[in-house]
């Protein structure tokens, strides 16, 4: 009777501890952005969204023939992006940014992972993923300007 009792306690305390961390488990880096495709983008914040797994960063570009595109940047999370000095009021809308980072790997959509975010007084934010697979932040290929593939 004593050892059901104590199997039965110790259960339920496993089951409390297991519900109680957080889920981490999300998409890998290569699973949804292509490390081949540095990209570059510049333009005007429309939008932020400070949540859960990741932060998104709504950018406005203006193409080459003038046209305008919406790309959503994915930042880290929330709670990292803190550890680095940055809150919600960090990215106002209307801010000129210039956005460095990995394409998505489906090329139709507007979509990339950043690395950093430069903002026009010359700070410098990384935003980017370390591990899950992303690419290390320092091999990013320096002075290298893609434009987004369609």
């Amino acid at each position: 009777m004593r050892i059901r009792l104590l199997m039965s306690v110790l259960g339920a305390a496993a089951a409390l501890l297991t519900a109680s961390l957080p889920a981490s488990a999300h998409h890998a880096f290569g699973a949804e952005f292509d490390a081949t495709r540095p990209v570059l983008l510049k333009g005007k914040i429309v939008k932020m969204e400070w949540v859960n797994p990741h932060t998104w960063i709504h950018v406005e570009i203006t193409k080459p023939d003038g046209s305008k595109e919406v790309w959503m940047v994915e930042g880290g999370s929330p709670n990292s992006l803190l550890r680095r000095g940055a809150n919600k009021d960090s990215f106002p809308v209307g801010t000129e940014v210039v956005v460095d980072g990995y394409q998505a790997r489906d090329h139709n959509e507007l979509r990339a992972n950043a690395r950093n975010v430069t903002f026009p007084d010359g700070r410098k934010l990384f935003l980017g993923s370390t591990g899950t697979g992303a690419p290390n932040p320092e091999d990013f290929p320096s002075g290298k300007v893609t434009q987004p593939a369609k």
